[in-house]
């Protein structure tokens, strides 16, 4: 899911992290909100908040915004550097930094929030924005560009795309691809929802407030981990079948 590159990687590894990013992204998304009326998953709303200002002369009013686009673009930064630097070390997982980044902002902001009352939001904000960057680079990498999951606008433009191209087989035969494509596209829509939904329940009715960022944090700590078993489980059980093959064939010889 985290490991698969390139032409190795199949719908079924996009499905496994595009649900599992978009549902985190999703209870980001939701908590941010809720806790200080802010956009956190994205920084659309926040550049026209930039432009309008800045339109209007008053230059330090939206500064706030720029802070706020400039972390998301940090974060997106930082993830992708990480990701090329420790690329040639093939024995390191190397979207396990970003991800572990990511978790430990969610869950230190949960954590604070719990000992001190939090009178600056707009640092948490910038926090979030930063880890949804992290986020965002690093599923834009693994998958080659095919998932994104901290906004929806581009999502649901594709989705209306390849809708059209789907009842014009004439035009674009690539059938198979193009059910592919939606079916990803819905999947990552619907646990973005799903996700919102979770985080607001938590955050409202359970009264979690901003520890609900935890149990996202412990999502995304959860899915790496397994993960990263799966695969060392996998490779164990070919070195172990690739050793009794040779040792057969030493018998035989």
């Amino acid at each position: 899911m985290f490991r698969h590159q390139g032409k190795s990687r199949t719908l079924k590894h996009n499905l496994r992290i595009a649900t599992i990013l978009s549902f985190v992204a999703g209870i980001v998304n939701v908590t941010g909100f809720l806790s200080f009326k802010q956009l956190t998953t994205n920084v659309t709303g926040h550049f026209a908040l930039f432009i309008n200002d800045v339109a209007n002369f008053e230059f330090w009013k939206g500064t706030i915004y720029f802070l706020y686009i400039f972390s998301f673009l940090f974060g997106s930064f930082l993830s992708s550097f990480l990701i090329e630097k420790f690329r040639e070390n093939r024995q390191l997982n190397i979207f396990i930094l970003p991800t572990i980044i990511e978790a430990l902002i969610l869950i230190s902001i949960g954590i604070i929030s719990n000992f001190i009352e939090i009178e600056s939001s707009n640092l948490v904000v910038c926090s979030l924005l930063f880890a949804m960057g992290l986020q965002n680079s690093f599923v834009t990498k693994i998958s080659n560009a095919v998932v994104r999951t901290t906004h929806l606008t581009g999502l649901f433009t594709d989705l209306g795309i390849d809708i059209s191209q789907l009842l014009l087989p004439r035009l674009y035969p690539q059938k198979e691809k193009l059910k592919a494509n939606i079916k990803l596209r819905i999947y990552i829509i619907a646990f973005f929802f799903a996700g919102g939904l979770f985080g607001g329940f938590f955050y409202s009715k359970v009264d979690l407030k901003l520890n609900t960022l935890i149990l996202g944090a412990v999502i995304l700590l959860i899915s790496l981990f397994y993960d990263d078993f799966r695969y060392k489980l996998i490779k164990t059980k070919r070195k172990h079948h690739q050793k009794n093959k040779t040792f057969t064939q030493h018998l035989i010889k």
